[in-house]
C-alpha cells in the first residue's frame, strides 16, 4: 500500500497568509478583529490579485499561526520555525501563561496598549 504523497506548503503570499490563518484556526474575521482591521483587508490578502498585507500584520499572523515569519513573508525555507539557541533552555509555559496570551491576542491593538501600560505600571 502507497503512503499518501505529503501535502506541498503553498508557494504564493495569498496561499501562505490562508494557510497560517487556518493553522491558528481563526476566520477571515476574527483575524481582522485581532489586528484591528477591517475583515475585507484579509479577504483580500487572500486573492491571488488582491492587497499585500503589511509586515506588521505578517508579523501578528506568523506568531499566532506558529509559522516562520521568514516564510510566510517571502516563502524562502520552511514553514516550521526553527528553533533558537536557547529552546531546550527555555521554561515550559504554564496553562495561567498561556490563557493570558490567548486573552491577549483577542484584545483590541487599544486594549492591549491599555493593559501593557497597566501591565508596566503595576510591575
Amino acid at each position: 500500500m502507497d503512503s499518501p504523497t505529503p501535502r506541498r506548503e503553498p508557494t504564493l503570499l495569498p496561499d501562505r497568509v490562508r494557510y497560517a490563518r487556518r493553522l491558528a484556526g481563526l476566520s477571515q474575521a476574527a483575524l481582522a478583529r485581532e489586528i484591528g482591521i477591517g475583515p475585507s483587508a484579509v479577504a483580500q490578502w487572500e486573492l491571488p490579485s488582491g492587497t499585500s498585507p503589511t509586515m506588521e500584520h505578517l508579523a501578528h499572523l506568523a506568531v499566532r499561526s506558529g509559522v516562520a515569519f521568514e516564510w510566510l513573508a517571502t516563502g524562502r525555507g520552511t514553514s516550521q520555525p526553527v528553533p533558537g539557541p536557547d529552546a531546550a533552555n527555555a521554561p515550559e509555559h504554564d496553562t495561567a501563561e498561556e490563557r493570558l496570551i490567548a486573552t491577549f491576542r483577542r484584545l483590541s491593538r487599544r486594549r492591549r496598549e491599555a493593559l501593557l501600560r497597566w501591565l508596566e505600571d503595576f510591575s
